[in-house]
């Protein structure tokens, strides 16, 4: 996978960017799982440590492929409140 990153900073503190060319395909016979919220442009911020992009945590993204279809549907109803809050 190709992949860059760029440290930036804000007035709130730093954060980096990956962005990301491909994504790998999901197989045509797997199970059907909770869709991932990732946009594929990340960019985390360092106050919230929040990414700008999909707004789950680096613990929750890093983990998303392992967590079970329960834990990654709590996250993704989480999402729209973190958005709406900013962080």
């Amino acid at each position: 996978m190709f992949e860059k990153r760029k440290l930036f900073y804000s007035a709130t503190g730093s954060y980096f960017a990956i962005m990301s060319s491909t994504v790998p395909p999901t197989p045509p016979d797997s199970p059907p799982v909770v869709a991932t919220p990732c946009t594929r442009v990340c960019i985390v911020d360092g106050a919230t440590s929040l990414c700008l992009g999909c707004w789950r945590t680096l613990a929750e993204i890093s983990g998303w492929s392992g967590f079970p279809d329960a834990e990654r549907a709590r996250i993704m109803a989480e999402l729209p409140g973190r958005e709406a809050r900013g962080g």
